[in-house]
């Protein structure tokens, strides 16, 4: 030492030991003593075997970790009126039935794309919604409908793209949409929402073939339906019905095939109305307008197509439920809930927003 302090005193144990000529410890110098060591080793040891055999019994007994407590989904609709807060209650399903989510919004730009859902364009109104992977879920929630409400007043958009970065309850709205609840120079607003049942159509149903599909791989893009889909079925001539498999790209996918067709193609959706159109031709790439709507009947005869424009194949359908005529498409004017009247703006919204609207980046 170079400073004038006088160096600590290593602790017993802790240095090499001074030694005298004969092996013993030198003067001032003890041995550690290693008794407390083991004692101490052997405490921790019985604890360890206390925690696993009480492990042991709880999982026995049914109790459950908190790591494997149930997440708070959707699989059962709520009543109209009841409300689910997004935050920390991880979604595991589609918006449905009358239950009013919590949330905030911010909006994006698809650049006239038709998003995740695989729809050959967005819609004409430029009213449509982004839905994180909950409750996106694998592309259960396409093609149906929200009603979103934030200061301005309620907007109703189509579920039709994935917001991968969006958590449950944030939906990422069209420009043109958030511009209807919001001041787009807010960038990110508290919002309610939930889902439209059965909202009005603007159309039959329609079907189209997926590019690359044959008698021996089937795939089906179904549209214009109001509610979520549950089942997609298909079956050529007189044959057994056979159960497509939904792709979270929106498709409805049988690997084997379903023949050279024609194909008669049954359509369930969530709530349980369900139509079978016959007569789906094996075109891929061409929309097949049919002249059945999901619900309300069925739709009227078809129009001519626009000239320049080939007239897309009509095949025929057969009902199998049917209600009054529902009107035309219009945009929700449910007024703001009371629960939103003065609710503040969720914690995002403290970012530095001020001036600067929030654009989501486009998934194309």
């Amino acid at each position: 030492m170079t400073d004038g302090s006088v160096p600590d005193e290593p602790l017993a144990g802790s240095g090499p030991d001074r030694r005298t000529s004969d092996g013993r410890p030198g003067p001032g110098r003890r041995r550690a003593r290693t008794g407390g060591r083991r004692r101490w080793l052997a405490a921790g040891g019985v604890a360890a075997l206390a925690t696993v055999l009480g492990l042991s019994l709880a999982l026995r007994s049914g109790a459950a970790p908190a790591c494997a407590a149930p997440s708070v989904g959707l699989a059962a609709p709520a009543g109209a009126g009841s409300v689910a807060m997004a935050a920390g209650q991880p979604l595991a399903a589609p918006p449905t039935g009358g239950t009013v989510h919590r949330g905030k919004a911010t909006f994006y730009d698809s650049k006239g794309a038709g998003g995740n859902c695989s729809y050959p364009s967005a819609p004409a109104d430029r009213l449509y919604v982004a839905l994180g992977p909950g409750e996106y879920s694998a592309g259960a929630a396409c093609g149906g409908y929200l009603d979103v409400t934030g200061p301005r007043g309620t907007v109703r958009v189509l579920i039709m793209d994935q917001c991968p970065e969006c958590a449950p309850g944030h939906v990422d709205l069209s420009r043109e949409a958030f511009a209807r609840i919001a001041d787009p120079v807010q960038g990110i607003v508290g919002v309610s929402y939930r889902a439209a049942v059965d909202p009005p159509l603007s159309g039959p149903l329609t079907f189209r073939i997926k590019e690359g599909a044959s008698q021996y791989w089937f795939a089906v893009l179904v549209a214009e339906h109001g509610n979520p889909l549950r089942a997609v079925e298909v079956r050529q001539g007189s044959g057994a019905w056979r159960t497509a498999a939904r792709q979270d790209f929106n498709y409805w996918l049988i690997d084997s095939g379903a023949g050279p067709g024609p194909y008669a193609v049954r359509v369930t959706d969530v709530y349980g109305h369900r139509v079978t159109a016959t007569g789906i031709t094996m075109s891929p790439g061409r929309v097949q307008r049919s002249t059945v709507k999901m619900y309300g009947g069925s739709a009227p005869a078809a129009r001519s197509a626009p000239s320049g424009r080939p007239p897309s194949p009509r095949p025929s359908v057969t009902p199998s439920r049917t209600a009054a005529s529902p009107s035309a498409v219009a945009a929700a004017t449910a007024p703001t809930p009371p629960e939103l009247a003065a609710a503040p703006a969720p914690a995002a919204s403290a970012e530095p927003l001020a001036g600067r609207p929030v654009d989501c980046a486009s998934r194309s």
